[in-house]
């Protein structure tokens, strides 16, 4: 099973792609981050997040989707437009037919470095050791969302 992870953001919407084999082993496949330029206005982001991620699932076809949900941010300006983005990465998944599970920052900590209040760099180096890799994977955002995509693949039963 292929499982896409996808860490919302509008400036960076790290993604992540892994492979869940017989028996639970993962493996990497891809990662990276969708840029959108701050000169742009808030609607030529949203389309080009939209655009760039239907290119990500229409060229690894992913059979599940995990997504971070919002979590609180002392900033209402940033939260509200990561919100939208969050929302047209919810819309492209459905318009595809994508299963999703969404997760609290605090799920995929507990998930991949079995502590809910996990620092970044110790949920980086998890993911690290998870997916046998060289290097903790960058940007911080494809990190995350190689994580989530972790966390979506320890849950009993699925895939």
């Amino acid at each position: 099973m292929i499982i896409l992870g996808v860490d919302p953001g509008i400036a960076d919407t790290g993604w992540g792609l892994i492979k869940k084999e017989a028996g639970g082993k993962l493996s990497h496949i891809a990662h990276g981050s969708i840029k959108t330029h701050k000169t742009e206005g808030l609607s030529e982001r949203l389309v080009a997040l939209y655009s760039e991620l239907n290119k990500i699932i229409d060229k690894y076809q992913p059979q599940a989707v995990a997504v971070e949900e919002l979590f609180f941010s002392k900033n209402v300006k940033t939260a509200l437009t990561v919100g939208q983005a969050r929302g047209v990465i919810l819309l492209a998944l459905k318009q595809k037919h994508i299963p999703l599970v969404e997760f609290k920052p605090s799920q995929v900590k507990q998930a991949v470095a079995a502590y809910g209040q996990a620092g970044k760099t110790q949920v980086q180096k998890m993911v690290k050791l998870l997916l046998n890799l060289k290097d903790i994977p960058r940007p911080d955002d494809a990190a995350d969302a190689l994580a989530l995509a972790i966390a979506l693949s320890a849950i009993k039963n699925y895939g």
